[in-house]
């Protein structure tokens, strides 16, 4: 065996392994691909994909409520654009609170979170008083203001359990009380379950699902523990499973899952005309303003059923368009949720982001019969203006915790004018600091029962 100048044998190396091909520079796909993936890592890209993909669904969701409600104004002896300028000037109402809701520090979102849960809770008591609250297709959930103007207050309240639900679990996670399962559990279980009485009380189950979703997203980011988290859900799913069991209507809603005919009595009409429109509508569709099921076949073609009328006029790429345009949101905001130091940001980005998903794949999924229809509006794209404002307001939210972040309020202050460039980067200088990734659930401390 040969031997080194000491005497000792040499040693073995292992063969370097080659580097890995790296697409040429004179590659258009290369090239391509470089510029999304840096265009994909900068500060602002939430921010614009917030920002530009709300803007996108609120607009295309105007164009197809005008498409979709001409035919049931007229059938109700209403000029055919009445919905669609309700709905306009929803639309113009949240455009405002936006904006507001953008521009309002963290410290004025947290302020916010008790009146607004008190006016919710308010509001849905008064639901249930007789000669105020008013009925629509069974369900007790709304109060006349006046005219044609209605409110539902249970919108409002996924709004309210977003903002409270953060400043109490980022208040107790300062105290480092969430290690204890009590303090993760009270107040805010209860008074979760409280707002689900109320709303269970006017029979909107549709409704009652997205708070418990809610509700399940600010458990998770608080770091819940496996068992205590399952215990919840177990209990969430007993209470589902009897108020779906005790209801004729809502067991005829499941009985239609998959549905391809509408069955004794027409009792699955809606879920399976939706299907047909879906299917008449081709890759690019019929046309807007050119459907035939919303001529009387499907019933909520503005509403609940909005998703159907825009597969059959805009094909499966309108709906596909929709999609992507929701994925984008629902990645924006787990990226400004997974990566802010503010607990209370983390909870209030990620309970909207689980608000806004779910509500849509809910949705989406009752239109496509993959889920029971829960009567649930698509967020910012179907008709409703008291659906519209606080989710316009929720988004406002997002915008504006995309801007705290120290890179993104960096690269913000660089676009500005000069003479406004120095201020802003010496106030964006004084919160940067050494930059730590997070992830989107709270990073909980040892816990003294062992469990995880």
């Amino acid at each position: 065996m040969p031997t080194s100048r000491t005497g000792r044998p040499p040693v073995q190396r292992a063969p370097r392994r080659p580097p890995a091909p790296r697409p040429p520079r004179d590659n258009p796909v290369g090239r391509l691909y470089g510029r999304a993936r840096r265009a994909w890592d900068r500060p602002l890209t939430a921010y614009y994909l917030i920002l530009g993909g709300s803007l996108l669904i609120t607009v295309l969701g105007l164009v197809m409520v005008y498409s979709a409600s001409q035919i049931t104004a007229l059938q109700l002896s209403l000029p055919g654009s009445y919905f669609f300028r309700k709905q306009f000037l929803a639309a113009v109402l949240g455009g405002l609170l936006l904006l507001a809701a953008s521009r309002m520090p963290s410290k004025l979102h947290r302020a916010l979170a008790y009146p607004m849960l008190l006016g919710s809770v308010f509001l849905m008591i008064l639901v249930q008083v007789p000669g105020i609250g008013v009925a629509v297709n069974g369900n007790q959930n709304w109060i006349s203001v006046g005219g044609p103007f209605q409110l539902q207050p249970s919108e409002f309240g996924k709004l309210a359990l977003v903002l409270w639900g953060a400043d109490l679990l980022a208040r107790k996670q300062d105290k480092r009380l969430l290690t204890q399962w009590k303090h993760m559990l009270v107040p805010l279980v209860p008074v979760a379950f409280m707002l689900l009485g109320l709303i269970m009380l006017g029979g909107d189950m549709g409704t009652a699902i997205i708070l418990t979703a809610i509700l399940f997203g600010l458990l998770w980011l608080a770091g819940a523990p496996t068992r205590l988290f399952g215990g919840v859900l177990a209990i969430a799913l007993t209470l589902g499973f009897i108020l779906i069991r005790t209801s004729p209507n809502r067991m005829a809603r499941l009985a239609c899952l998959g549905a391809t005919e509408p069955g004794p009595g027409d009792s699955c009409w809606q879920a399976v005309h939706g299907i047909y429109a879906l299917a008449s509508g081709g890759l690019f569709g019929s046309g807007l303003g050119a459907s035939v099921e919303k001529w009387g076949q499907l019933p909520e073609a503005h509403t609940d059923f909005i998703f159907a009328i825009t597969g059959e006029e805009l094909g499966l790429a309108g709906t596909l368009s929709v999609l992507a345009l929701f994925a984008a949101l629902g990645y924006a905001g787990i990226r400004v949720a997974g990566r802010t130091e503010d607990p209370f940001v983390r909870y209030a980005a990620g309970g909207v982001t689980t608000w806004i998903t779910a509500q849509a794949v809910i949705n989406i999924g009752a239109v496509l019969g993959l889920l029971p229809i829960a009567g649930v509006p698509l967020p910012l794209f179907s008709y409703g203006g008291s659906a519209l404002l606080p989710t316009m307001f929720a988004i406002g939210l997002l915008i504006a915790f995309a801007r705290e972040d120290p890179a993104a309020r960096t690269a913000l202050a660089m676009r500005q004018p000069r003479f406004g460039r120095k201020r802003a980067a010496v106030r964006g200088s004084a919160v940067r600091g050494p930059r730590k990734w997070n992830t989107m659930r709270r990073r909980a401390s040892a816990r003294s029962s062992g469990e995880r």
